[in-house]
Order: structure tokens, then sequence, then C-alpha cells
């Protein structure tokens, strides 16, 4: 039997055991409580939540765990709800478990260059409280400063730094799970070298919440670079743009930065931001450097001849640090600046081989003439990851299905490339349909293999990134 709000009303048998297991002012069934747990930060993806339960420690998460796989309830996962493939959206008759409150930075180790914390810290938090060791945590997806890290975790996020530095799962030492019958499982350790059986927390890291639930992680620091320098560099065609980028590390230089905007983006951002960016210009490329002083100097006049030699048109060097942030905070408004012009701001994310970007861009703009749709693109160029952002409206029915039309082109070209239909937002529900193109062998009933053999019932974040055998695609 589906469950439904009227079986989670104060003073129910559902609602008094939750509240015994979370506390009852962390139990909300109100529908005017239950309105932000509706969707994410995933365009036209929605879904009404019947019960949100906001546990404050990894006990609680047991718990209630434990209570919904003993009456077959789905769970599905939440944190601050930035997820961009429909990851933590509701399931019919199931709980939101939002984990925000489990926020505590348990202990930062600069012995071991290891921070420990729980699943609801802020990301950008992690960073700041390993500054004052003179630590860093490189990761910095674009929701850096409301996304938490389990979420991060839960879905290998990514960010600007990746070519350099990597993604959140080259971070992850050990993990906290809560397995799908509410028993608790540490992965992992501090050692360095840990080869001790199966490496489990990876198999957790990417799972989008469909394989445990992160409580706490145990995450690797880096000594904090000691310079940086900042340029930005215009150019008058996407192919002049891709060509540095691949001069610069065919030049054995490892930016931490390589990130682009196209023309439209590049126009939105400075009419949103006003940091000055050259709007004439087809492409603009975010390049940075960090490490020591001498290299960083070093790198940052190499980078710029190398611009230079391949056609730029203008190449700005940030004057000081406050030059440095007005930059970078201009290509992560990018999102922010395009969704001010259309109702819905659609934001994928595909990856190919940087030697296959151009190839990527391009086709990109034939498709937005092909199905008459505004798209922007822009991205990180040093690791191919490339963000075509649709610019329209969900109430339109008939342009909605061009996007879809749209979508589909690029997911194929994307696989066509060998490229990856998803570098850093997921697959969740957004991204479902498409999964199987790329998983075409033997590897796509693997997932439900490994699905299966740990949550048999199929009872958390159900429907997401695929179907179990039986049940409809």
């Amino acid at each position: 039997m589906t469950l439904n709000r009227n079986d989670f009303t104060p003073g129910s048998p559902l609602h008094k055991e939750l509240a015994e297991l979370a506390g009852e002012e962390n139990v909300l069934t109100a529908p005017e409580d239950l309105i932000p747990y509706g969707f994410d930060g995933t365009a036209a993806m929605k879904q009404k939540a019947i019960c949100v339960v906001l546990p404050t420690s990894s006990k609680a998460v047991a718990g209630v765990v434990a209570f919904a796989a003993s009456r077959n309830i789905p769970v599905v996962t939440r944190g601050s709800g930035t997820g961009l493939s429909g990851g933590s959206i509701p399931v019919e008759g199931g709980i939101v478990l939002c984990l925000v409150n489990l926020n505590q930075i348990i202990e930062v180790d600069p012995a071991n260059l290891t921070m420990l914390c729980e699943c609801g810290v802020i990301t950008k938090a992690i960073d700041d409280a390993a500054a004052p060791h003179g630590l860093f945590y490189p990761p910095d997806p674009g929701s850096m400063k409301i996304s938490t890290i389990g979420g991060n975790v839960a879905n290998n996020s990514g960010g600007l730094r990746g070519l350099k530095y990597g993604v959140t799962r080259d971070y992850v030492m050990g993990l906290e799970v809560v397995l799908p019958n509410g028993e608790v499982a540490w992965l992992g350790s501090k050692c360095v070298k840990d080869v001790a059986g199966y490496s489990l927390k990876d198999l957790f890291v990417g799972s989008e919440g469909t394989l445990g639930i992160i409580t706490k992680v145990l995450l690797k620091l880096v000594p904090r670079p000691k310079a940086r320098r900042t340029l930005l560099a215009s150019f008058d065609s996407m192919s002049a743009a891709a060509g540095t980028v691949s001069a610069i590390i065919e030049n054995k230089i490892i930016p931490c930065t390589l990130e682009f905007l196209d023309k439209k983006t590049c126009a939105c951002v400075e009419d949103y931001a006003q940091v000055g960016l050259p709007t004439e210009a087809e492409a603009v490329v975010l390049m940075e450097t960090d490490g020591h002083p001498a290299v960083v100097e070093e790198e940052a006049e190499a980078m710029a001849e190398i611009a230079k030699e391949k056609g730029a048109i203008s190449v700005e060097q940030a004057t000081d640090e406050a030059h440095a942030t007005r930059l970078a905070t201009a290509r992560r408004s990018a999102f922010s600046a395009l969704a001010r012009i259309r109702p819905t701001t659609i934001l994928e994310d595909v990856t190919v081989p940087r030697s296959r970007l151009v190839e990527i861009v391009e086709y990109v703009e034939e498709v937005a003439k092909k199905h008459n749709l505004d798209i922007a693109t822009f991205g990180h160029f040093g690791d191919g990851n490339v963000h075509p952002t649709i610019l329209t409206d969900e109430t339109d029915h008939e342009e909605m299905e061009r996007v879809e039309m749209a979508l589909s082109d690029i997911f194929d070209k994307t696989i066509e490339l060998e490229g990856t239909i998803t570098g850093e937002h997921g697959v969740g529900l957004a991204k479902k349909p498409f999964l199987p193109r790329q998983f075409s062998d033997a590897s796509y009933p693997l997932l439900r293999q490994v699905k299966s053999a740990i949550d048999p019932a199929g009872l958390l974040n159900p429907g997401k990134i695929f179907e179990l055998d039986g049940e409809s695609e």
C-alpha cells in the first residue's frame, strides 16, 4: 500500500515513532513546511513530499532508515537541494531524509592532513576551516557556498579546480555510511596506503544516495598554495580558445583553472556582474595558476604568451587579489546571470576528451539552430567538461519538446565523441533515460547487480540512475 501525507499526521503511529527517533520538531508533515522539499536545483522537476525528517545525529539517521526498511518505505536523502539531476526529488509514498542538521566539523588533523566532518557541513566551510592550519580543500563546485559535503560526495562533484586538483572522490579517505537496513559501516581510514579488501568507500562516492546514506566524511587536505595568478584571455573564435588550452597542457603546464565562456554567456555575465568582461569576443578563457611564487610567475607568463601566439585578442592579468576574485566570480556567476533571461534555465553537463572540445561546442550551436532554441555554453575547458545551458520556459510544452530533442542530440554526439553524459552533476532522474546509450555493454546490468546486492528491496532513492530489474524504465 502506498502511504500518503495522512499516514504521517501528528498523533499517528508512524509520526510518533519518527518523533521518538529524530525529535518532534524534526518531523515535518504540514503542507506549507513540505513545499521546499518537493524540488531541487533541477529545472522542470518536482514531486510533493509527504514527510520530511531532519535528524541531528548519525544514530537518528540509522534509526529512521531501519524504521523505513521494516515498513518497506522508500527513503530519499537530501542536503541543501542544489542538485542538478533530480537526485533529491521525493518519490511517491516515501520519506525525505534531510541531513543539513548534521553540520559539525569533528576534527582537523594537521599531522595527517585530514578533516573529519558530518555530511551536512557546507563545502566552503571545509576549506575555511582548513585555512588557519595552512591547509586547503580544493574541490570547488559552483554551489560551494551552499552545497553540503555529503551531497558532493554522493554526486562526486567537480568544480573549477578539477584540472589540477581532481574531483571530490580524490579527497575522500573514509566514510560513515548507513546501509539500507539501518546498519552503520565505516569504510576507509587515515592511512595513505590502505588496500584491505575491496575499496568500498569508492563504491559509495557518486552513488547518488542509491546504495547508502553518507553521514560522516574523512577528507584529505593538501598544503595551501603560497601564490596565485589569474589571467583572462579573449578570442575571436572558440577554436582559437580551445587551441590555447591544448597548447598550455602540451607545454606541461597544469593550471588549477582553465574555464571558458561563450559570447552569449559573457554578455549575460557582464550585464549581471559588471566586471569588465570583453563582450565583443566569441570566447573568453579564465586561466589561473597556483603554487610556489616563482613557479606561478613563470607559468602565468608562459600562459599569456601561448594565448597571444594562438591569436588572443587580449590577455588581461589580474592586478591584485581583489581583481582576481572579481574575474573568478564572473565565471562562477554564469548560471545566475543566464537564469535572468528566461523563466527556466536548464544547465546541462557533458564531458568530452579535450581534443574534441571544439566539436562539441560547435555542435551545440548547430543544435540550437536546428531546434530553434536559445543555448549558451560555458564550462571547464581544462578537463573537457561543457555546460550547454538552455534558456527556455517549462510552461511552453511545444518548446520543451524541442528542448528534449536537443538534449538527446547533444548526448548522442557526446557519446560519439567518446565522452560521458555527465561529468559532475550525476544521473539522477534527468539523465536516466540516456544512461543505457553510454553503458551499452555488460556494464549497465552490472550497475543493477550492485544496487540489488546492497539494497535488494530498492528503498534508497528508488528510480534514480536506473530502475531495478522488473521495473519499467
